[in-house]
């Protein structure tokens, strides 16, 4: 792939990102039309709490026009690819370079063979061969592949926030991108699904998605002194990224002025100003660490507000996706516990994800504690 450096200036020109400026809530022109597969539009939609309401509708493609990405998975100890959110022993952010993975197979989790040659994957195709291996997802680039995202056009605040655990649905950005928490971790699968430089990569389904805030990454590398930088994605702290499926608007770790957000609550997100609107609005920024996101949802989302014609993966008819390790597979201890795989995956992430409290997520269930544990496959330490 071609990687460019593009000015947020050159992005709205050419489509890849729209004026903030007239997009305080989404609407039927908040997302490049360069991703769009069809012209959006305001439908009417329910919210989880049930209330009726008007969604801006979006079917996006794989990959908008505009957007080059890679690199992913380094094919020898000698080249370096994208960055990882190691959260094992000695946990932070790293390029995926020698240095790295040869501190990984120190601790036992070794991603390359004895001539330097990383083992990779593509996750769409195939399953791994060896214990631990990079994942590379190939891009389905056939017509009939779309997304279909629905933004409440008005946003509502929760009676509490949703937590957003692994893989949960953030937004999307405004180059038509959707936007996911965190990746799930090697420590849960044995394989890392390696993310570029801007902080994307590829779903088993086929199409590209960010697990941070794109337009900000680099505030990001410089913080946690990571040697990356985002070639593919116009850089700007105080530039609005997108919006999340609640419909309030991600921004960048700077106010429109400049300066450090203050008094955000425990999402990442506040009431005040933001250009082009009059009066005070809420919304989110991005922190400074990785992943760069909201950990919350203050507000209400959209009834089945994804989904995709892709094969497998996140909102597919086939999800949570393949044998390839991509994101935890739940059938087998959904199985022994006598329930549905897609049950028990919504109540671990309404529980935080990867590290909810199980006790909570027996709870949610309705079975004991102890008969969760004994079905949960174990964590390598």
């Amino acid at each position: 792939m071609l990687h460019r450096t593009l000015s947020v200036a050159t992005l709205i020109a050419s489509g890849c990102l729209t004026p903030l400026v007239a997009y305080a809530h989404p609407d039927a022109h908040s997302i490049a039309d360069t991703a769009l597969t069809q012209p959006a539009e305001i439908v009417d939609c329910t919210l989880e709490n049930g209330a009726a309401a008007k969604c801006a509708a979006y079917t996006v493609k794989f990959l908008p026009e505009t957007l080059d990405i890679g690199p992913f998975c380094p094919a020898t100890l000698d080249e370096a690819g994208g960055v990882w959110d190691w959260d094992g022993e000695n946990a932070g952010l790293y390029r995926i370079d020698r240095a790295y993975l040869e501190m990984l197979s120190e601790l036992g989790y070794t991603f390359f063979n004895n001539n330097g040659e990383v083992n990779v994957f593509d996750i769409r195709v195939e399953g791994p061969e060896e214990d631990h291996e990079c994942i590379a997802g190939s891009l389905d680039t056939s017509a009939d592949m779309s997304i279909t995202a629905l933004i409440p056009v008005t946003p509502r605040k929760a009676e509490t926030p949703t937590p957003l655990g692994t893989v949960a649905k953030v937004g999307m950005g405004l180059d038509g991108v959707p936007v996911f928490a965190d990746a799930p971790s090697v420590l849960d699968t044995g394989h890392m699904p390696a993310l570029d430089t801007c902080g994307g990569h590829v779903d088993p389904g086929g199409w590209y998605h960010w697990h941070a805030t794109a337009t900000d990454i680099n505030t990001v590398f410089e913080n946690e002194n990571v040697d990356a930088t985002c070639a593919n994605v116009g850089q700007d702290q105080t530039a609005q990224f997108g919006y999340a499926f609640d419909g309030f608007a991600l921004f960048g770790s700077r106010e429109a002025d400049g300066t450090l957000p203050v008094g955000l609550d425990e999402c990442g997100g506040h009431i005040g100003p933001v250009a082009g609107q009059d009066g005070e609005v809420y919304h989110y920024h991005a922190s400074e660490s990785f992943p760069n996101l909201p950990t919350c949802l203050v507000g209400v989302v959209a009834q089945d507000n994804f989904s995709t014609t892709a094969a497998q993966g996140i909102g597919s008819a086939n999800e949570p996706g393949g044998p390839s390790g991509g994101r935890p597979d739940f059938s087998r201890p959904a199985e022994a516990l006598g329930i549905e795989a897609s049950e028990l995956m919504n109540a671990i992430r309404a529980e935080g994800g990867r590290d909810a409290d199980l006790g909570k997520v027996a709870e949610r269930l309705g079975i004991s504690e102890d008969a969760l544990k004994a079905a949960m496959p174990r964590r390598r330490p």
